[in-house]
């Protein structure tokens, strides 16, 4: 992005992470702006890539899909070539959520997210376990989500020209 946020980009990103199918006008109202300056800034962002797509947020209780795993993966051998591969064939098993690469005593963290246990062991033998250099993996079955977010906290920049004004 070619400029800083100010206090009112972050307002808008703060009201569109929960609000995302807000009107602009509406929109425009919660952020003290009318509704030109609100688009302008809105469509700046979308264009920046700091907004980088609007979606709904799926009940998996009410989709049958209910069922979480976190699996710690530990690969024979973390080359570039290893972690591009293993990288690569992650993006194709939709059943995984989320793949963080991560320092400690194994290299990969997946979320993974199935109907049930017999559904998960299904995934873990048939692409999980066919992954691309995988010496091990630890599954742990989550028993209860006490927080699952996307929100980002926008607080206050130091740099803000805003925070010069009287």
């Amino acid at each position: 992005m070619d400029r800083r946020l100010d206090a009112i980009d972050r307002r808008i990103l703060d009201v569109l992470q929960t609000h995302g199918r807000l009107s602009i006008v509406e929109l425009a109202n919660r952020v003290n702006l009318t509704k030109t300056p609100c688009s302008e800034r809105v469509k700046k962002l979308e264009k920046s890539g700091v907004i980088k797509q609007y979606r709904a947020v799926l009940n998996p209780d009410l989709i049958d899909m209910k069922h979480v795993t976190i699996v710690h993966i530990t690969l024979t051998q973390t080359s570039d070539s290893a972690l591009d591969d293993f990288n690569a064939a992650v993006k194709d098993v939709p059943e995984i959520q989320s793949c963080m690469m991560i320092a400690g005593e194994f290299d990969y963290v997946l979320t993974v997210r199935t109907r049930d246990i017999t559904h998960y062991r299904e995934i873990l033998g048939e692409s999980i376990g066919k992954l691309p250099n995988v010496r091990q993996s630890s599954s742990f079955a989550v028993m209860e989500a006490v927080k699952e977010s996307h929100y980002i906290q926008m607080y206050k920049a130091t740099h803000d020209s805003d925070s010069n004004k009287k």
